[in-house]
């Protein structure tokens, strides 16, 4: 039985995937390990450390999915740390070879590279689905670009948008966080072999060469310094992933809001039975919103653990490096859990244009009031403009009635403007200023990223 919902049969896959999954479970992480122990027997023979014999034989005979697991288990409570164990295990493996395997590192060089590598796996998941969710909305915002809706503010209507404008907003979020991505894989995507102290003491002059030589069989970068308790690296990746799950978060509040009933302007993909309520049989319930959003809280509340996390003492960690543990795994798990509810939720998206027509009249122009007073102030200046607009919209809150009716029989406007003019500049959908126009200035900077 699990004991949270990133294992649990019931939640597992509304809160992450499969895939992610897969890179995060313990007989991966176990495989890392082991391939990262090989690549440092690899190096060490490359660089004249051990014979290449030694080498050959710990690479052919080390395999992670034939350990005794529940040894390995077992000596990892006692040790505290799953390596010693480990290497127990694969130096009897490694046959007359066992005695080079681990050798010169430290139980944190192995650990430290192997979730790099699973960072790395992890990384091209979230790129593969920050493109994918790009492309979605990239193809609203030019579908909706000119589709007219109440913008708000402190949650009243304040001025017209449209709907493309708004998911271009969004898409420029990702936009960034595809760029953020390619930007920090250099710095966090670096292995780790520096051994017990970080000096590679035990390797004499040949430290740094080994060390390089690992990497690029690992495919990581070589680290500038011993990073053992320089945590920056690791807690940049989920900080990274609090960012896009955070951009998630906050299109999925905007969904449930647009869905409210006094809204009525989006609803999620119907699929029959998805947000139904065992009491109430009329509820379209957001699901994926919701789940998109508890996942944001999730990574959020890993985020700092990361940042508290870094703060370590001396040349090797006691507790904080230990949190990693528990961040880094459900972060990614939870970052990779929202963008799929994302792709779906986006992907079928079902846009209510009359609707936000509707309730873009609804004030009766008050919307464009701000249109009218610009409108007016040419003739009268802008304070008496604001003076004589404030006070039609006072009228029509108070009175009823259209705001260009209201406007049109009141001598200081009537003297001025022509009342076509004024119905012109009480219609919505004549103020959406250059909204269209950045709708295509997102698009074209996002095609130049690609998908």
């Amino acid at each position: 039985m699990a004991s949270n919902v990133l294992d649990s049969v019931l939640f597992r896959d509304s809160f992450g995937t499969p895939e992610m999954r897969a890179i995060f479970d313990d007989k991966e992480l176990i495989r890392k390990y082991v391939e990262v122990e090989i690549a440092l027997a690899q190096a060490q023979a490359e660089c004249g450390v051990i014979l290449q014999e030694a080498a050959d034989e710990i690479a052919a005979k080390c395999d992670a999915d034939s350990l005794d697991f529940d040894l390995l288990r077992h000596e990892t409570e006692i040790v505290g740390y799953p390596i010693l164990p480990l290497v127990h295990q694969i130096s009897k493996q490694a046959g007359n070879s066992g005695g080079y395997v681990h050798w010169g590192a430290t139980t944190q060089d192995i650990m430290d590279s192997a979730v790099a590598l699973q960072i790395r796996d992890g990384f091209d998941l979230i790129e593969r689905d920050i493109k994918a969710l790009r492309k979605i909305l990239a193809d609203l915002s030019k579908r909706y670009r000119n589709t007219a809706m109440a913008g708000r503010t402190h949650l009243q209507q304040a001025l017209p948008v449209t709907f493309g404008y708004k998911t271009a907003i969004w898409l420029d979020m990702f936009d960034r966080h595809q760029q953020r991505l390619e930007q920090l894989k250099p710095r966090v995507l670096v292995g780790e072999f520096a051994g017990a102290a970080g000096t590679l003491a035990s390797l004499g002059d040949k430290g740094l060469a080994v060390q390089k030589a690992m990497m690029n069989i690992l495919g990581l970068g070589v680290p500038v310094s011993t990073w053992h308790v320089a945590r920056d690296g690791f807690a940049e990746a989920v900080n990274f992933l609090a960012l896009v799950t955070g951009s998630l978060g906050k299109i999925a509040y905007d969904v449930m809001l647009m869905a409210s009933n006094e809204f009525g302007e989006l609803y999620e993909p119907f699929v029959k039975g998805r947000g139904a309520s065992s009491t109430m049989p009329q509820k379209r319930n957001p699901i994926s919103s919701e789940l998109m959003l508890a996942c944001a809280k999730g990574v959020r509340q890993q985020a700092g653990l990361m940042l508290d996390a870094m703060i370590q003492d001396l040349e090797r960690a006691t507790g904080p490096w230990h949190a990693e543990w528990i961040s880094i795994p459900e972060s990614f798990v939870l970052t990779a859990g929202a963008l799929n509810q994302a792709k779906f939720m986006l992907g079928g998206l079902i846009v209510d244009e009359e609707a936000m027509g509707r309730n873009l009249d609804m004030t009766n122009g008050l919307i464009v009031a701000e249109a009218v007073m610009m409108g007016l102030a040419p003739y009268i200046g802008r304070q008496e403009a604001h003076e004589v607009v404030y006070d039609a919209c006072r009228i029509v809150n108070e009175q009823g009635g259209h705001l260009a009716d209201v406007l049109n029989a009141m001598p200081a406007v009537s003297s001025r403007l022509q009342p076509e003019i004024v119905k012109r500049l009480t219609d919505p959908r004549n103020y959406l200023g250059i909204a269209p126009a950045m709708v295509d200035q997102v698009l074209e900077h996002s095609a130049k990223l690609g998908y």
